[in-house]
Protein backbone atom coordinates (compact mmCIF):
# COMPACT_ATOMS: atom_id res chain seq x y z
CA UNK A 1 0.00 0.00 0.00
CA UNK A 2 2.78 2.36 1.03
CA UNK A 3 4.46 1.52 -2.53
CA UNK A 4 1.19 2.56 -4.47
CA UNK A 5 0.55 5.52 -2.43
CA UNK A 6 4.02 6.76 -3.20
CA UNK A 7 3.80 5.59 -7.09
CA UNK A 8 0.31 7.48 -6.84
CA UNK A 9 1.92 10.69 -5.59
CA UNK A 10 4.77 10.78 -7.74
CA UNK A 11 2.06 10.42 -10.91
CA UNK A 12 0.26 12.95 -9.52
CA UNK A 13 3.22 15.38 -9.27
CA UNK A 14 3.91 14.68 -12.87
CA UNK A 15 0.66 15.49 -13.92
CA UNK A 16 0.47 19.01 -11.76
CA UNK A 17 4.42 19.33 -13.69
CA UNK A 18 3.20 18.33 -16.60
CA UNK A 19 0.02 20.32 -16.63
CA UNK A 20 1.95 23.51 -15.57
CA UNK A 21 4.27 23.35 -18.48
CA UNK A 22 1.23 22.65 -21.21
CA UNK A 23 -0.02 25.99 -19.13
CA UNK A 24 2.94 28.06 -19.61
CA UNK A 25 3.52 27.31 -23.26
CA UNK A 26 0.54 28.43 -23.72
CA UNK A 27 0.63 31.71 -22.50
CA UNK A 28 3.95 32.46 -24.23
CA UNK A 29 2.51 31.19 -27.49
CA UNK A 30 -0.27 33.93 -26.67
CA UNK A 31 2.62 36.87 -26.11
CA UNK A 32 4.74 36.47 -28.46
CA UNK A 33 5.88 39.62 -29.87
CA UNK A 34 7.28 39.76 -33.46
CA UNK A 35 10.18 42.43 -33.87
CA UNK A 36 9.96 42.51 -37.74
CA UNK A 37 9.82 46.41 -38.74
CA UNK A 38 9.53 47.34 -34.47
CA UNK A 39 11.94 49.57 -33.42
CA UNK A 40 14.29 49.06 -30.54
CA UNK A 41 16.15 51.07 -28.00
CA UNK A 42 19.26 49.76 -26.41
CA UNK A 43 20.81 52.01 -23.91
CA UNK A 44 24.49 51.37 -23.49
CA UNK A 45 24.58 49.66 -26.17
CA UNK A 46 28.32 50.79 -28.04
CA UNK A 47 29.82 48.01 -26.74
CA UNK A 48 29.45 44.30 -24.62
CA UNK A 49 26.28 42.80 -24.39
CA UNK A 50 24.43 46.12 -25.31
CA UNK A 51 26.09 45.86 -28.71
CA UNK A 52 25.48 41.75 -28.85
CA UNK A 53 21.65 42.47 -27.88
CA UNK A 54 21.86 45.33 -31.04
CA UNK A 55 23.07 42.66 -33.60
CA UNK A 56 20.35 40.18 -32.19
CA UNK A 57 16.99 42.45 -32.61
CA UNK A 58 18.43 43.54 -35.67
CA UNK A 59 19.07 39.92 -36.86
CA UNK A 60 15.46 39.76 -36.03
CA UNK A 61 14.76 42.21 -38.14
CA UNK A 62 13.55 44.91 -36.35
CA UNK A 63 15.31 48.59 -36.40
CA UNK A 64 17.98 49.71 -33.79
CA UNK A 65 18.11 53.11 -31.92
CA UNK A 66 21.26 52.62 -29.62
CA UNK A 67 22.90 55.28 -27.08
CA UNK A 68 25.88 55.88 -25.29
CA UNK A 69 28.09 58.49 -23.47
CA UNK A 70 31.16 57.68 -25.58
CA UNK A 71 30.67 59.62 -29.41
CA UNK A 72 33.49 57.67 -30.50
CA UNK A 73 32.21 53.73 -28.85
CA UNK A 74 29.28 54.96 -30.52
CA UNK A 75 30.12 55.73 -34.09
CA UNK A 76 32.02 52.09 -33.97
CA UNK A 77 28.77 50.37 -32.89
CA UNK A 78 27.29 52.29 -36.01
CA UNK A 79 29.54 51.01 -38.43
CA UNK A 80 29.69 47.86 -36.97
CA UNK A 81 26.04 47.37 -36.87
CA UNK A 82 25.88 48.63 -40.63
CA UNK A 83 28.14 46.13 -41.67
CA UNK A 84 26.03 43.60 -40.92
CA UNK A 85 22.75 44.91 -42.72
CA UNK A 86 21.21 46.68 -39.44
CA UNK A 87 18.80 49.57 -40.06
CA UNK A 88 20.39 51.90 -36.75
CA UNK A 89 19.87 55.35 -35.42
CA UNK A 90 22.39 56.04 -32.68
CA UNK A 91 22.29 59.64 -30.25
CA UNK A 92 25.01 60.28 -27.50
CA UNK A 93 23.18 60.91 -24.41
CA UNK A 94 23.98 60.60 -21.00
CA UNK A 95 21.00 58.83 -19.22
CA UNK A 96 21.47 60.06 -15.87
CA UNK A 97 19.67 63.31 -16.96
CA UNK A 98 16.10 63.39 -17.39
CA UNK A 99 16.09 66.36 -19.76
CA UNK A 100 18.42 64.09 -22.38
CA UNK A 101 16.35 61.44 -21.80
CA UNK A 102 13.45 63.15 -23.26
CA UNK A 103 15.48 64.07 -26.21
CA UNK A 104 16.16 61.15 -26.68
CA UNK A 105 13.49 59.27 -26.98
CA UNK A 106 12.01 62.32 -29.28
CA UNK A 107 15.39 61.83 -31.65
CA UNK A 108 14.13 58.32 -32.12
CA UNK A 109 11.10 58.39 -32.49
CA UNK A 110 11.47 61.97 -35.24
CA UNK A 111 13.77 59.14 -36.87
CA UNK A 112 12.22 55.74 -36.75
CA UNK A 113 8.78 56.16 -35.31
CA UNK A 114 7.66 54.93 -31.92
CA UNK A 115 9.58 52.85 -29.37
CA UNK A 116 8.51 49.61 -29.20
CA UNK A 117 11.18 47.71 -27.10
CA UNK A 118 13.48 49.46 -24.55
CA UNK A 119 16.00 47.59 -23.60
CA UNK A 120 17.79 49.42 -20.37
CA UNK A 121 21.29 48.10 -20.22
CA UNK A 122 23.51 51.18 -18.94
CA UNK A 123 25.58 50.81 -15.95
CA UNK A 124 28.28 50.76 -14.14
CA UNK A 125 30.32 49.17 -11.26
CA UNK A 126 32.60 49.77 -8.23
CA UNK A 127 34.93 47.25 -7.13
CA UNK A 128 36.02 47.18 -3.19
CA UNK A 129 35.05 47.53 0.18
CA UNK A 130 32.74 49.18 1.94
CA UNK A 131 35.14 51.07 3.63
CA UNK A 132 36.35 52.65 0.42
CA UNK A 133 33.05 53.65 -1.05
CA UNK A 134 31.97 57.31 -0.67
CA UNK A 135 28.54 58.32 -1.18
CA UNK A 136 29.38 59.96 -4.63
CA UNK A 137 30.11 55.72 -5.59
CA UNK A 138 26.22 54.92 -3.89
CA UNK A 139 24.90 58.09 -5.43
CA UNK A 140 26.33 57.40 -9.32
CA UNK A 141 25.14 53.63 -9.10
CA UNK A 142 21.84 54.63 -8.19
CA UNK A 143 21.64 57.07 -10.98
CA UNK A 144 22.50 54.87 -13.31
CA UNK A 145 21.08 51.61 -12.72
CA UNK A 146 17.91 52.66 -10.93
CA UNK A 147 17.11 56.58 -12.44
CA UNK A 148 18.10 56.20 -15.81
CA UNK A 149 15.73 53.04 -16.57
CA UNK A 150 13.10 54.68 -14.62
CA UNK A 151 13.44 57.85 -16.87
CA UNK A 152 13.31 56.50 -19.97
CA UNK A 153 10.57 54.00 -18.96
CA UNK A 154 8.74 57.24 -17.99
CA UNK A 155 8.83 58.30 -21.39
CA UNK A 156 8.13 55.53 -23.64
CA UNK A 157 5.44 53.98 -21.44
CA UNK A 158 2.19 56.57 -22.57
CA UNK A 159 2.62 55.52 -26.03
CA UNK A 160 2.85 51.86 -25.46
CA UNK A 161 -0.16 51.99 -23.35
CA UNK A 162 -1.98 54.29 -26.32
CA UNK A 163 -0.98 51.53 -28.39
CA UNK A 164 -1.25 48.62 -26.53
CA UNK A 165 2.02 47.18 -27.08
CA UNK A 166 5.15 47.15 -26.00
CA UNK A 167 8.52 45.70 -24.27
CA UNK A 168 10.83 46.98 -21.34
CA UNK A 169 13.56 44.63 -20.55
CA UNK A 170 15.85 46.42 -17.51
CA UNK A 171 19.02 44.17 -17.69
CA UNK A 172 20.03 43.54 -13.79
CA UNK A 173 22.18 41.26 -12.56
CA UNK A 174 22.40 38.50 -9.97
CA UNK A 175 24.22 40.88 -7.96
CA UNK A 176 20.45 42.38 -7.52
CA UNK A 177 19.15 39.41 -5.94
CA UNK A 178 22.19 38.34 -4.02
CA UNK A 179 24.47 40.94 -2.18
CA UNK A 180 27.86 39.82 -3.29
CA UNK A 181 31.20 41.43 -1.43
CA UNK A 182 33.16 44.39 -2.74
CA UNK A 183 30.16 45.34 -4.94
CA UNK A 184 27.76 46.85 -2.41
CA UNK A 185 27.11 50.38 -4.36
CA UNK A 186 26.28 47.96 -7.33
CA UNK A 187 24.32 45.09 -5.72
CA UNK A 188 21.94 47.82 -3.46
CA UNK A 189 21.45 49.67 -7.80
CA UNK A 190 20.52 46.97 -8.91
CA UNK A 191 18.25 45.12 -5.69
CA UNK A 192 16.36 48.77 -6.64
CA UNK A 193 16.00 48.23 -10.44
CA UNK A 194 14.85 44.79 -9.58
CA UNK A 195 12.14 46.20 -7.67
CA UNK A 196 11.33 49.06 -10.24
CA UNK A 197 11.05 46.60 -13.06
CA UNK A 198 8.79 43.63 -11.27
CA UNK A 199 6.49 46.65 -9.85
CA UNK A 200 6.44 47.73 -13.25
CA UNK A 201 5.28 44.41 -15.02
CA UNK A 202 2.62 43.92 -12.50
CA UNK A 203 1.13 47.90 -13.56
CA UNK A 204 1.60 47.06 -16.85
CA UNK A 205 0.56 43.69 -17.75
CA UNK A 206 -2.99 44.91 -18.31
CA UNK A 207 -2.15 47.24 -20.67
CA UNK A 208 -0.20 44.37 -23.16
CA UNK A 209 3.22 46.05 -22.07
CA UNK A 210 5.91 43.48 -20.54
CA UNK A 211 8.40 44.31 -18.80
CA UNK A 212 11.29 41.64 -18.50
CA UNK A 213 14.12 41.49 -15.59
CA UNK A 214 17.40 40.18 -16.95
CA UNK A 215 19.66 39.00 -14.10
CA UNK A 216 23.20 38.10 -16.06
CA UNK A 217 25.90 36.35 -14.23
CA UNK A 218 29.47 36.50 -15.08
CA UNK A 219 29.27 37.15 -18.68
CA UNK A 220 32.78 36.67 -21.41
CA UNK A 221 32.76 40.12 -23.43
CA UNK A 222 36.18 40.30 -24.80
CA UNK A 223 35.78 44.19 -23.86
CA UNK A 224 37.43 46.46 -21.16
CA UNK A 225 34.87 46.94 -18.52
CA UNK A 226 33.62 49.75 -17.35
CA UNK A 227 35.16 49.04 -13.65
CA UNK A 228 36.04 51.43 -10.89
CA UNK A 229 38.24 48.99 -8.75
CA UNK A 230 38.43 51.11 -5.16
CA UNK A 231 41.36 50.64 -2.29
CA UNK A 232 44.04 47.64 -3.18
CA UNK A 233 43.16 47.75 -6.74
CA UNK A 234 45.56 45.87 -8.12
CA UNK A 235 44.57 42.98 -5.56
CA UNK A 236 40.44 43.39 -6.56
CA UNK A 237 41.39 43.74 -10.38
CA UNK A 238 43.35 40.46 -10.11
CA UNK A 239 40.25 38.10 -8.22
CA UNK A 240 37.70 40.19 -10.34
CA UNK A 241 39.70 38.89 -13.78
CA UNK A 242 40.53 35.53 -12.26
CA UNK A 243 36.26 34.98 -11.32
CA UNK A 244 36.23 34.55 -15.66
CA UNK A 245 38.56 32.05 -15.64
CA UNK A 246 36.94 29.74 -13.09
CA UNK A 247 35.50 26.51 -15.69
CA UNK A 248 31.42 27.17 -16.12
CA UNK A 249 31.35 30.29 -14.12
CA UNK A 250 30.60 32.35 -17.34
CA UNK A 251 28.66 32.70 -20.06
CA UNK A 252 29.61 33.46 -23.80
CA UNK A 253 27.92 37.16 -24.53
CA UNK A 254 26.30 36.17 -27.43
CA UNK A 255 24.51 33.50 -26.14
CA UNK A 256 23.32 35.68 -23.66
CA UNK A 257 21.74 38.55 -26.10
CA UNK A 258 19.93 35.68 -28.02
CA UNK A 259 18.64 34.27 -24.42
CA UNK A 260 17.81 38.01 -23.68
CA UNK A 261 16.06 38.42 -27.03
CA UNK A 262 13.92 35.00 -26.90
CA UNK A 263 12.78 36.57 -23.39
CA UNK A 264 11.44 39.45 -24.98
CA UNK A 265 9.50 38.17 -27.94
CA UNK A 266 7.33 36.01 -25.02
CA UNK A 267 7.48 38.47 -22.86
CA UNK A 268 8.95 36.63 -20.09
CA UNK A 269 8.86 37.82 -16.60
CA UNK A 270 12.48 36.94 -15.25
CA UNK A 271 15.64 35.68 -16.60
CA UNK A 272 18.32 34.58 -14.71
CA UNK A 273 21.22 34.12 -17.04
CA UNK A 274 24.14 31.36 -16.54
CA UNK A 275 23.66 27.84 -14.16
CA UNK A 276 25.88 29.13 -11.16
CA UNK A 277 24.11 32.52 -11.21
CA UNK A 278 20.47 30.52 -10.88
CA UNK A 279 22.12 28.01 -8.23
CA UNK A 280 22.98 31.35 -6.22
CA UNK A 281 19.64 32.40 -6.47
CA UNK A 282 18.11 29.22 -5.22
CA UNK A 283 20.30 29.43 -2.37
CA UNK A 284 19.89 32.39 -0.87
CA UNK A 285 16.18 31.79 -1.31
CA UNK A 286 16.01 28.24 0.14
CA UNK A 287 18.96 28.43 2.78
CA UNK A 288 19.22 32.48 3.37
CA UNK A 289 21.57 32.56 6.75
CA UNK A 290 24.27 29.83 5.45
CA UNK A 291 24.35 31.61 2.28
CA UNK A 292 25.18 34.46 4.00
CA UNK A 293 28.02 33.11 5.89
CA UNK A 294 29.28 31.85 3.05
CA UNK A 295 29.20 35.14 1.78
CA UNK A 296 31.14 36.79 4.66
CA UNK A 297 33.80 33.80 4.45
CA UNK A 298 34.74 34.66 0.74
CA UNK A 299 34.70 38.48 1.77
CA UNK A 300 37.56 37.55 4.25
CA UNK A 301 39.60 35.97 1.19
CA UNK A 302 39.03 39.43 -0.78
CA UNK A 303 41.41 41.86 -0.10
CA UNK A 304 40.80 44.40 2.40
CA UNK A 305 40.39 48.44 2.82
CA UNK A 306 43.41 50.23 1.29
CA UNK A 307 44.64 53.81 0.53
CA UNK A 308 45.57 53.40 -2.88
CA UNK A 309 43.46 55.72 -5.63
CA UNK A 310 40.70 53.81 -7.70
CA UNK A 311 41.77 52.50 -10.74
CA UNK A 312 38.83 53.50 -13.16
CA UNK A 313 38.25 51.22 -16.34
CA UNK A 314 36.10 53.89 -18.18
CA UNK A 315 34.30 56.84 -17.64
CA UNK A 316 31.10 56.12 -20.12
CA UNK A 317 28.94 53.87 -17.93
CA UNK A 318 28.20 51.08 -20.47
CA UNK A 319 28.00 47.67 -20.15
CA UNK A 320 24.86 46.84 -17.12
CA UNK A 321 25.78 43.48 -16.10
CA UNK A 322 28.43 41.76 -13.90
CA UNK A 323 30.88 40.99 -16.39
CA UNK A 324 33.97 40.21 -16.28
CA UNK A 325 37.06 41.85 -17.39
CA UNK A 326 38.61 40.73 -20.39
CA UNK A 327 40.93 37.38 -19.63
CA UNK A 328 44.32 37.57 -20.39
CA UNK A 329 44.67 34.23 -22.15
CA UNK A 330 42.19 35.54 -24.72
CA UNK A 331 44.05 38.55 -25.60
CA UNK A 332 42.33 40.76 -24.98
CA UNK A 333 43.86 42.44 -21.64
CA UNK A 334 44.56 46.20 -22.18
CA UNK A 335 48.34 47.55 -21.93
CA UNK A 336 49.01 49.04 -18.34
CA UNK A 337 50.74 52.54 -17.95
CA UNK A 338 51.63 54.23 -14.38
CA UNK A 339 50.50 57.63 -13.54
CA UNK A 340 52.20 59.67 -11.27
CA UNK A 341 49.66 59.23 -8.29
CA UNK A 342 50.93 55.38 -8.28
CA UNK A 343 47.57 54.06 -9.52
CA UNK A 344 46.93 51.50 -13.08
CA UNK A 345 45.06 53.02 -15.22
CA UNK A 346 44.19 50.29 -18.23
CA UNK A 347 44.89 51.91 -21.87
CA UNK A 348 41.78 52.05 -24.47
Amino acid sequence: MAKLGGKNTLMLAGGIAAGVAALRYVARSKRRFDLYGKVVLVTGGARGLGLLMAREFSNRGAKIAVCAKDAAELEDAKTDLRKRGANVFTYVCDMTNQSEVKELIAAVENHFGAVDVLVNNAGVMQVGPMDDMTIEDYETAMRVHYWAPLYASLEVVPGMRRRKSGRIVNVSSIGGMVSVPHLLPYSASKFALVGLSEGMRSELMGDNIYVTTVSPGLLRTGSTQTADFKGQNEDEYAWFALSDTLPGASMRADYAAWKIVEATIYGDAEIVLSIPARLVTIARALFPEPTSETLAFVNQALPGPGSMPSESAGENGEDAPITAPPAEQHGDLPAAKATQNGSRKRTH
